[in-house]
């Protein structure tokens, strides 16, 4: 990497499922890494690098404006990861995922063009577009986001293509959902919560199962965002990117998940009202970036089944530090606790 292409990179939410993969390879890299959290996942994730020379680890509030502008002081680059994420979460307390999905964007952009930096990567969300019947829903879709969470951060790409400017190169990428291991684990991911069903309770329930899914390793998502902070500005400046891979329907993710994890796993099949299906197409980013993800669904699976092995895992049944809603709870008791 040329000096040119280093950045002093600013992770908000990088102690996160997809940040804590994520910081590590920037590093590698050659990058400098400061790392904008609350931490609510634990104060560890981060260990394999604790002490880098190149990183600063910032515990706090992105909606604190002093805490944000001593993260964004000095930055070249941006990727804004942080957010009350999935729909779930987001409706536990639809006023504080409002103040960190939406209203702190604001700051964070404009501090971000007054301070000098060069290159903003925000992660949007393929569940922007709703519900739609096409085979292969492209970024030239209108969107239809069902949901506050999605409806936020479909808004934020706006604010973001508003604030564009000569010197302040913009990209939005909008993720299929990712899966794969990770040191801040998420368990309520398809993929994964699937998986984890399979090896501790050797019997899955699948609700519906004809409802399909995007599906991206966390891997090739990381690589993405190290990837596209070497790109020429001109290839990404203004655009808008589906990153996804595995277009599948959750029958046929039980059944990956069991020809990985063994014959004797059960899969029961139940009945549900709910069967929204949601499929991205990724010809765009291929075309134009030439990016392609070299990771599978399967990949995921023996990687997690291999990480429960090795005892990396542990109480992935009952422990809330998996789960957003369940650590959100307890966070939201502590406060109400400590009022």
């Amino acid at each position: 990497m040329s000096e040119s292409a280093k950045h002093t990179v600013l992770v908000t939410g990088g102690a996160g499922y997809v940040g804590s993969v994520l910081v590590p390879k920037l590093l590698a890299e050659g990058h400098t890494v400061r790392v904008l959290d609350t931490y609510w996942f634990g104060d560890d994730v981060l260990s394999s690098v604790a002490g880098h020379p190149r990183l600063t680890e910032i515990k706090g509030d992105m909606r604190d404006r002093e805490t944000l502008e001593r993260g964004i002081k000095g930055a070249t680059a941006v990727i804004h990861l942080a957010c009350i994420s999935n729909d779930p979460s987001f409706e536990m307390d639809p006023t504080l995922g409002k103040s960190i999905n939406y209203d702190a964007f604001f700051p964070l952009v404009q501090l971000s063009k007054q301070h000098g930096v060069k290159r903003f990567v925000y992660a949007s969300s393929s569940s922007v577009y709703g519900i739609k019947d096409e085979e292969k829903v492209t970024e030239e879709l209108p969107l239809k986001p069902l949901t506050d969470y999605s409806k936020y951060k479909a808004m934020c790409e706006d604010v973001l293509e508003a604030a564009r400017a000569p010197g302040f190169t913009c990209l939005t990428l909008r993720p299929a959902t990712v899966c794969g291991y990770s040191p801040r684990l998420r368990l309520d991911l398809s993929v994964n919560i699937l998986t984890n069903l399979a090896v501790n309770k050797r019997e899955i329930t699948v609700f519906g199962g004809s409802q399909y899914r995007p599906n991206l390793h966390i891997q090739d998502m990381t690589d993405l965002y190290c990837q596209v902070l070497k790109m020429p500005a001109e290839k990404i400046d203004g655009k808008i990117f589906n990153a996804g891979w595995q277009n599948m329907s959750i029958a046929d993710i039980a059944e990956a998940v069991k020809a990985e994890v063994g014959p004797d796993v059960k899969i029961v099949t139940s009945k549900t009202d709910d069967l929204r299906s949601y499929r991205v197409s990724s010809e765009k980013i291929k075309r134009e970036l030439g990016w392609e993800p070299r990771y599978t669904v399967p990949d995921a699976v023996r990687e997690l089944v291999a990480a429960f092995k090795a005892g990396k895992i542990p109480d992935s049944l009952s422990a809330a530090r998996y789960s957003n809603i369940k650590t959100m709870n307890a966070w939201m008791a502590a406060q109400k606790k400590a009022a």
